[in-house]
């Protein structure tokens, strides 16, 4: 049977960040404002294991939102510790957290690994100096490089977080920025489109006219091309698009951007009306039936069965079937 893997969020929003990036909120994007009391992770992972189930699972503790490793080395320990029983019953497997590439050391490797840490997460966002320059980061794709590379080196996970559409940045970056990804070792990577998010600096530059977010279908045929990148060399991708907190959905905190609700199955139904687009009717043929694993069988039919609809342009009757014996993006064709 296959495992199904579960992470648990603990979300710690702006702690530790040396460096305001322009494009960032970690509060709202995560819809977190409160940071967790050391004493209140306990009560977060039980609830969540309420909620999961154990057999045949895989379960993890993640920090995310802010850079772990710039905590003061005791509160570090404290967040951490509160894993060990769990870890020791065997109810979590290990720890996961997300942290800058200038705050990776050996010294800090060291500390990790002795508290159960086994997938690090690196906010690179990209491998171009000029962007991450114009966004504010602070640190070089350099510092990822090097950072990666001992993540790798002392036996950790190592996962690698991006975003398309900063300042700067252009669709060859994006590909530059995903294929350095793979060549680092990354195992697990996050997409996230750039939006422009209330409060920001990069408000007050889109308010000025001297910036310009990706627009919806600029940002989703951009990922479906770091997608290709990805599984092609058998990357998991982790996320795709913001996290859809109350301040995304209902407005408030967006100014503008390519954020959508649906923005993965937007980007899967791309990577279908490509492949469907390189299937050419045959003569005296008026119907196709399309068969494709179970869980693509959403995504190949379209997001509001976009892609079905573009079939119907070519073909009378168009029709979906599963196949289990297929799996990803294989698929048949017969003709009628």
């Amino acid at each position: 049977m296959k495992l199904r893997h579960f992470t648990i969020p603990v979300f710690i929003p702006m702690q530790a960040c040396p460096f305001r990036c322009i494009f960032c909120d970690q509060e709202k994007i995560s819809s977190h404002v409160k940071i967790p009391a050391f004493e209140e992770v306990s009560r977060i992972i039980d609830k969540h294991l309420a909620t999961i189930p154990i057999e045949n699972s895989i379960i993890e503790l993640g920090f995310f939102g802010g850079t772990f490793t710039g905590l003061p080395l005791h509160q570090q320990e404290a967040y951490l510790n509160a894993a060990k029983p769990y870890i020791e019953t065997g109810k979590i497997s290990g720890i996961r957290l997300s942290t800058r590439p200038d705050f990776i050391g050996e010294e800090i490797l060291i500390f990790l690994k002795k508290h159960d840490v086994k997938t690090i997460e690196l906010g690179a966002q990209s491998m171009k100096d000029e962007v991450l320059k114009k966004s504010g980061r602070g640190h070089k794709a350099d510092n990822t490089i090097t950072a990666a590379g001992m993540i790798v080196k002392n036996g950790f996970r190592l996962g690698l977080q991006m975003m398309i559409g900063l300042p700067g940045d252009t669709l060859d970056y994006s590909l530059f920025t995903a294929t350095k990804f793979v060549e680092l070792g990354a195992k697990d990577v996050r997409i996230y489109p750039l939006v422009v998010i209330k409060g920001t600096p990069l408000e007050k530059l889109y308010n000025s006219a001297k910036f310009m977010p990706l627009s919806l279908q600029e940002a989703v045929k951009t990922t479906s091309e770091v997608y290709k990148i990805f599984e092609a060399a058998g990357v998991n991708i982790i996320r795709t698009g913001l996290h859809p907190s109350e301040g995304l959905l209902n407005g408030e905190d967006l100014i503008a951007g390519p954020f959508h609700v649906s923005f993965k199955e937007l980007v899967l139904t791309e990577l279908w009306r490509d492949i469907f687009s390189k299937i050419h009717k045959p003569e005296n043929t008026s119907q196709i039936s399309i068969s494709v694993a179970v869980n693509e069988l959403n995504y190949a039919i379209g997001y509001q069965a976009s892609n079905k609809n573009v079939l119907l342009e070519k073909f009378k009757k168009v029709s979906f079937k599963i196949d289990e014996s297929l799996k990803n993006r294989e698929y048949h064709v017969n003709f009628y």
